[in-house]
């Protein structure tokens, strides 16, 4: 027999997954999902399995709920920025993309200071016309945004798009910023309202 109050502590409160639970118990797997089926312990869904997998010790986020009304309007251009330029389209993440740098900063603002995300988890990613220069592109949003080459994904180059240049539309293209983790992506959707 396997104690409900075992199986709470190490699948509940430790979040171990109920392979680990049964090898810490020197049972079988099967022994494990019976004795949790007998005490009705609820089995987290796969999706949450992976997200406690991937985020161990917690969220990798912390929501600030008292706000200054300072705090409160980074708040409310947050939510405003993306509600304009994020992509709403991928469930999964919170992403945003812009030609001006003070917007994506503002943005980078909201996310660290209101939602608490930390800035080595902010992922970034340019794209560029076909006649821009991707060293100017890239050097110009590693200083404007202060951050490190290292620290853009790949490179995504726009084909020309018929007569014409976009140079002086885009000189130095799109930047796109934003961290990925469907919980705060809920949490989000659930401050706009926007329905799946």
């Amino acid at each position: 027999m396997i104690k409900a109050s075992t199986l709470k502590r190490l699948y509940d409160v430790r979040k171990l997954s109920m392979a680990e639970v049964a090898v810490k118990l020197g049972k079988s797997r099967h022994e494990v999902v019976y004795w949790m089926d007998k005490h009705k312990i609820p089995r987290r869904s796969w999706s949450e399995a992976t997200y406690t997998k991937r985020n161990p010790k917690g969220d990798p986020f912390k929501i600030k709920k008292d706000l200054t009304l300072e705090e409160a309007e980074l708040k409310g251009l947050g939510l405003g920025i993306f509600w304009g330029e994020g992509a709403k389209t991928n469930r999964y993440g919170i992403r945003v993309g812009n030609t001006d740098h003070r917007l994506i900063l503002k943005f980078i603002e909201f996310l660290t200071k209101i939602y608490g995300v930390k800035k080595e988890k902010l992922r970034y990613g340019l794209i560029i016309f076909n006649d821009s220069d991707p060293d100017k592109a890239l050097h110009f949003w590693c200083s404007k945004l202060e951050i490190k080459p290292e620290q853009f994904g790949k490179l995504i180059v726009i084909p020309p798009q018929g007569k014409g240049t976009y140079k002086k539309k885009s000189k130095y293209g799109v930047v796109t910023v934003g961290c990925y983790n469907t919980k705060l992506r809920k949490w989000l959707d659930k401050e706009l309202s926007f329905h799946s």
